[in-house]
């Protein structure tokens, strides 16, 4: 593990005055005094932070939501808590910057970037969501999914969209409120039912509801719906076709793209009431942009509550022949052409953790966790297949279910805990190989942020498991930086991707591999073995459970 020797604060509010970014005086002293704010609703919680133009946070606040499990595989949540939730970290996050002796009428302008494919349903006349949120993990469409791919048509679904038929998209979390939700069918039947993603819905509800009426989405999160043709960025009547779905009846969002001066219209009510939205995408889009990640050939990992790996390939979709998906990574709309990318999708990462602490109870709190781990010299051959979601790419498994493998009476608290945290590094190492084989190119070095990589011996994990360099940044809010880079470039904050080099490029830790590719191509090994003994868990009508 090496670090780089320029100084930086590691506080997660850093005042602006101590960076030393090498930008021109002129350009800096404008850059401090200019602030963004940035919503980041995430699976389990929600933050808003706000940057000056330096790509420092000087202001946040975060809360944490209610998730609701009502049966097994599925997850839910509370549209108008999500809602609330955004409103209480922006009045707090102001509050601290307001005591800083900053004033918001420096905020230039906000920006957003949300959870991808959990769906809402609402009645266009009241406004009201008619069930609650089904989150991106759910696996209640399991059934449908089956039923699905026999269906004609279904094996051209991907070239025109990028994604697979799963339980991932918001298509078949659609299909299974319109089966089991009779409030949704009498609505559509009567041409009122809206659909949206996380983003729709909070900016129809910050711009004022249904006395605006905005209904929107960027082509990231349209992109993830599965209804958008992917080389178009327009709705495909084939797809939706498929889906049983008539346009005249479902309101779909207009699809724009991420940076937009008027598109998202403006907060309605609060401290910053009237502020202009001007930038929106997705949680994973973002993190690439605020890893700064524009040329072809970069990547990023991002390890939350699942762990997402993006390659920029360029301005032209990529369809993957090896399990991954083609996604728009960014669209910066005016002279700039669409730019797409392969990802590479882990359901459990963080929750995996999670689900040490609050089930198992080895540890009292997340952070603990490599503690515990760091007990043993390695997994004493336990490996955790973290199916809790089935397995996404590149295994796109969707009957295989939590199994570990290796357990003996040697086996204990540590051997565990690293086994649940390297069932991500291996579940990314798939998918670099995935990816090799799909680009023709082999990364040199990864990009990473989120939460597990606060974690060294995670990130040192990662390095020998994939056999190449975890670059970590030491401001790892990446996806909050990325919404507030696309909002900045609509307002004139940045005009050129140059301008923006030396953001959050210093006091970065690589961790280069420390074991043999021998040595961690048997582990690799004994993980695809146990992989390959995790399919075939679920029965074959699970799913079907209805309201």
């Amino acid at each position: 593990m090496t670090t780089s020797t320029h100084p930086a604060q590691a506080e997660r509010n850093i005042d602006a005055e101590s960076q030393d970014y090498q930008l021109p005086q002129q350009d800096e002293g404008k850059l401090k005094n200019w602030y963004i704010g940035s919503i980041d609703q995430g699976t389990t919680s929600t933050r808003f932070l706000i940057f000056n133009g330096l790509g420092v946070p000087v202001a946040s606040h975060q809360i944490e939501f209610k998730q609701m499990y009502p049966h097994s595989g599925w997850m839910e949540q509370d549209p108008r808590e999500i809602v609330e939730s955004v409103y209480t970290c922006i009045e707090e996050a102001t509050k601290s910057f307001a005591e800083m002796g900053n004033s918001t009428d420096d905020i230039k302008a906000i920006g957003i970037t949300s959870q991808r494919e959990t769906t809402i349903l609402w009645d266009r006349d009241t406004g009201e969501p008619l069930y609650n949120a089904i989150a991106w993990p759910d696996t209640r469409t399991q059934a449908i999914v089956r039923e699905l791919k026999a269906k004609n048509g279904a094996d051209k679904l991907q070239d025109i969209c990028g994604l697979p038929l799963s339980t991932y998209p918001s298509a078949l979390k659609l299909t299974w409120l319109f089966r089991n939700v009779g409030e949704v069918r009498k609505t559509y039947d009567a041409g009122r039912l809206m659909f949206g993603t996380i983003d729709t819905w909070l900016l129809y509800n910050l711009n004022g509801g249904k006395d605006k009426n905005l209904h929107i989405t960027d082509s990231t999160n349209a992109s993830r719906t599965m209804f958008v043709n992917l080389h178009t960025l327009e709705y495909s009547p084939e797809v939706l076709d498929f889906f049983e779905l008539d346009p005249k009846k479902i309101i779909l969002p207009k699809i724009v793209p991420c940076s937009d001066a008027e598109a998202f219209g403006s907060i309605a009510k609060g401290t910053l009431k009237d502020k202009k939205i001007t930038g929106c995408l997705g949680d994973q889009s973002a993190a690439l942009v605020g890893q700064l990640g524009f040329e072809p050939g970069m990547a990023k990992n991002t390890y939350g509550t699942g762990c997402f790996l993006l390659y920029n390939v360029g301005e032209k979709p990529v369809m993957s022949a090896h399990g991954l998906l083609a996604t728009v990574a960014y669209n910066f709309g005016g002279k700039r052409k669409p730019v797409y990318a392969l990802e590479g999708s882990i359901a459990v990462a963080g929750s995996a953790v999670k689900y040490v602490v609050n089930n198992l109870k080895f540890v009292e709190s997340s952070d603990k966790i490599s503690d515990c781990a760091a007990t043993v010299k390695d997994n004493g051959g336990c490996y955790f297949v973290t199916a809790f979601s089935g397995l996404f790419a590149p295994y796109w498994i969707d009957d295989a279910q939590g199994t570990m493998f290796g357990i003996t009476q040697h086996t204990q608290q540590g051997h565990i805990a690293r086994a649940a945290m390297e069932a991500t590094c291996f579940q990314t190492k798939a998918i670099l190989d995935a990816m090799e084989k799909d680009s023709g190119h082999k990364l040199t070095e990864l990009a990473v942020d989120g939460g597990m990589t606060d974690s060294d011996l995670c990130m040192q994990t990662q390095a020998d498991i994939i056999n190449i360099p975890v670059d970590r940044p030491i401001m790892r809010e990446t996806t909050a930086l990325g919404a507030a880079i696309v909002a900045g470039f609509a307002v004139d904050v940045w005009k050129e991707f140059e301008e923006l080099k030396e953001i959050n490029k210093e006091d970065r830790t690589i961790f280069k591999p420390q074991i043999s590719q021998e040595d961690s191509g048997k582990m690799y090994s004994r993980w695809t073995k146990a992989v390959g003994m995790s399919k075939g868990w679920l029965d074959s009508d699970t799913g079907n459970q209805s309201q």
